[in-house]
């Protein structure tokens, strides 16, 4: 089955999250589980953990489609060791802050090597800093995000995040989240059902699809391979209609949380219900 639905509110708490997704008819959601913009924050309170668990019930959204975002200030390839310290400890927190809520998949954009150093040794860093936020957390799933490839992000191609997988220790606790926009943004095709099957082809060949965890289901305001990251609503980017539709009717696709991040937050109900009358034999 096919689990949708977009990257809500935790405004107020966390707690309000699953009541925000059970209101646009989601069965699946994202979340920041601290604000993204800050270092740090204060403790989960007890109230808000059993709120939380509690609200997910009425929502009827079970925990593992909830698809939980790391902060923006994260960068696990950091070329000072410092700084890229820092970012590890915030990340801890953050895996840290899922289990507690019962959340068991963390999604993250890999890292930037900010011209600084080299791809290569910014993606072994990426993968020597998971590894050893694998070891100092348990069960929450780490998710890389394939980025646009803007600036100096990394993971905007498949090989890019092939190497991190093959550089991590467990790789039962590590899987993938194809966000569509960007991969658009880096060269890959949705449009028509051979150039997805072309795309898919080569994420199953290098990456597997036993590592998708998740999808950001975004159109974009750019071209092919612009590498740009710049959401649009469904239908209206150059992604289109079909592309959705294709995904949508992956037989390998199934039971992952389904995000939409599209600009216009008003019309996911809407979007939601576009996406599962996509679904052929619905």
């Amino acid at each position: 089955m096919k689990r949708i639905g977009a990257h809500v509110s935790a405004s107020g708490g966390v707690s309000n999250a699953p009541l925000n997704a059970a209101k646009i008819g989601a069965d699946a959601f994202a979340m920041f589980v601290k604000n993204q913009r800050q270092w740090s924050a204060k403790p989960l309170e007890n109230k808000e953990i059993e709120n939380f668990k509690q609200n997910l019930k009425i929502s009827k959204i079970l925990p593992e489609h909830i698809l939980a975002h790391d902060s923006y200030l994260i960068n696990l390839g950091h070329p000072n060791l410092q700084n890229r310290q820092k970012s590890l400890e915030a990340f801890i927190d953050e895996i840290n802050r899922c289990e507690i809520l019962g959340i068991r998949l963390l999604n993250f954009h890999p890292g930037s090597h900010l011209k600084l150093i080299s791809e290569q040794e910014c993606l072994k860093n990426i993968a020597e800093s998971i590894n050893k936020a694998l070891a100092n957390t348990n069960r929450v799933k780490l998710v890389i995000e394939n980025t646009a490839g803007q600036g100096s992000n990394l993971g905007y191609h498949f090989d890019q995040i092939a190497f991190i997988i093959k550089n991590v220790s467990d790789k039962s606790r590590i899987g993938v989240c194809i966000d569509t926009c960007h991969a658009f943004a880096g060269g890959y095709d949705f449009r028509t059902k051979a150039a997805y099957e072309k795309t898919m082809s080569e994420f199953d060949a290098k990456i597997g699809y036993k590592f998708l965890s998740g999808m950001h289901l975004n159109d974009t305001k750019n071209e092919l391979g612009i590498r740009k990251d710049r959401h649009e609503s469904l239908g209206k980017g150059f992604l289109g209609l079909e592309s959705f539709e294709n995904i949508m009717n992956d037989k390998n696709i199934y039971e992952i949380p389904m995000i939409l991040e599209t600009i216009d937050e008003t019309i996911w109900p809407d979007e939601i219900k576009i996406l599962r009358n996509l679904i052929k034999g619905n």
